[in-house]
């Protein structure tokens, strides 16, 4: 039988409250959501943690969980930190940064950091500015614009001052009011 409740029709029969899961029950299902978030990214401690922290108010499950997902190799600090120190297209201080958000220990960061290779973030530099020439080259001052779409990468002064005056010095020296000869219309 149905009947209406403020202009909606519900089931007749009464809302039994879901019954309490026991402890294994309520370690289960937190497990398989940790799986299922790993599942999708990888995730630092600190963050698996963290949603872990808004599905249970347990935090002896929460660490028990947390451990087992280690153990089993799932989730791992060290991992998360290198993938992220390997990214391309970004400098140190966006690798350092975003580490530091997703609650990566300090010294790992650190470690990440230096494991770096500079001549490998300058190439990317020089690779970044040749793609990106065409539209930074019609800004007002490109050096500038340049300078700055590489530093909201991550990249640092020391890093992109040598790149960019060896990408200058590599382009043509264009005289302020020259203009491109387009075909005229008729």
């Amino acid at each position: 039988r149905l009947r209406t409740v403020t202009g909606v029709q519900t089931c007749a029969l009464p809302i039994c409250p879901a019954r309490p899961r026991d402890p294994q029950e309520e370690r289960d299902a937190l497990l398989a959501y940790a799986f299922r978030a790993l599942g999708q990214r990888a995730l630092s401690a600190a963050e698996l943690r963290g949603r872990l922290e808004r599905r249970s108010e347990n935090p002896d499950l929460i660490e028990e969980v947390l451990r087992r997902v280690q153990e089993l190799g799932y989730q791992n600090d060290e991992q998360v930190a290198r993938s992220e120190g390997a990214r391309r297209g970004v400098g140190t201080m966006r690798v350092r940064q975003t580490l530091k958000r997703r609650g990566v220990q300090d010294s790992l960061i650190q470690e990440v950091v230096e494991a770096r290779d500079p001549d490998r973030e300058h190439a990317e530099v020089l690779t970044l500015l040749e793609r990106r020439w065409s539209s930074l080259a019609r800004k007002r001052d490109p050096q500038a614009s340049a300078f700055a779409f590489l530093a909201r990468r991550g990249y640092t002064g020391n890093v992109i001052w040598p790149a960019l005056r060896e990408f200058m010095a590599g382009r043509p020296v264009e005289e302020p009011g020259d203009e491109p000869d387009w075909p005229e219309e008729d």
